[in-house]
């Protein structure tokens, strides 16, 4: 296991900083192989949620290393645009094809379907298999507005009644996904998505949450001084018992 350069908590949150985004998804993909290893001793299978984004690559990789009995883990996606071509690269469910849910044999892929007729239906047909599969594991990062998942500050509610939903996306998430290299320009990306909500990604037993680069430096001092509240979604982490919070150099710049 990786070494980290500081570790300390916030309320309940256990924060691990490390000197390069290499250390820390190294580390991250550690602690999340043996977490699974260790829930399959007693189960016969367990449910994965995975964010999608550049911040998971370094994670998504050593991974990937990992001796894992794949074939007893149902995975999900946790956020996917409305009304992108199917073949996008930057499709969230493309994205973890190609880095994960295409590259090792699991027990089972759902994929959010950004191109379904009615979004309202897709979510509810996501929320009931969710219901079915109820996640024991949620490996997440928090975008450069604090959000989780598609969550963003003016759509994030700690107490949503829905586990699915279709959402309008802020300008600075959307500016991210530029910045992030996604996207070009701020005209090509979508502005409305599908996402799980705020108590959906909460409700996994375990969470581990990777937030690399220089860009998430104010997310991640938001993350961890401001009040707990849908202002600053990401705050919410520091209630979840069983969350840790992998950070580099760079995102932890502020903190």
């Amino acid at each position: 296991m990786v070494s980290t350069s500081r570790k300390f908590f916030k309320d309940s949150l256990e924060v691990n900083v490390f000197n390069s985004r290499l250390e820390m998804g190294q580390d991250a993909a550690e602690r999340v192989a043996h977490k699974i290893n260790e829930l399959l001793q007693s189960k016969e299978q367990i449910n994965m949620i995975f964010a999608a984004a550049p911040s998971q690559n370094e994670f998504l990789e050593a991974l990937l290393t990992k001796k894992i009995d794949w074939s007893r883990i149902n995975a999900f996606h946790m956020d996917e645009y409305i009304g992108l071509d199917a073949a996008a690269p930057q499709g969230f469910g493309n994205f973890l094809r190609d880095r994960l849910f295409g590259k090792v044999p699991f027990a089972m892929v759902q994929y959010l379907n950004g191109n379904a007729a009615a979004p309202e239906e897709e979510c509810k047909r996501y929320a009931a298999i969710l219901k079915n599969f109820p996640a024991d594991i949620c490996c997440m990062g928090i975008g450069e507005n604090t959000h989780l998942a598609f969550n963003d500050p003016h759509v994030a509610d700690f107490n949503d009644p829905e586990m699915v939903k279709v959402v309008e996306l802020d300008l600075e998430c959307r500016q991210q996904q530029v910045n992030d290299g996604c996207f070009t320009e701020l005209s090509e990306v979508p502005t409305h998505a599908l996402t799980l909500t705020v108590p959906t990604l909460f409700a996994a037993k375990y969470a581990y949450c990777m937030v690399p680069g220089e860009k998430k430096a104010p997310a991640i001092q938001h993350t961890l001084n401001a009040d707990i509240t849908e202002t600053f979604p990401s705050t919410i982490l520091r209630n979840h018992p069983m969350a840790i919070l992998f950070i580099d150099e760079a995102s932890s710049a502020l903190i």
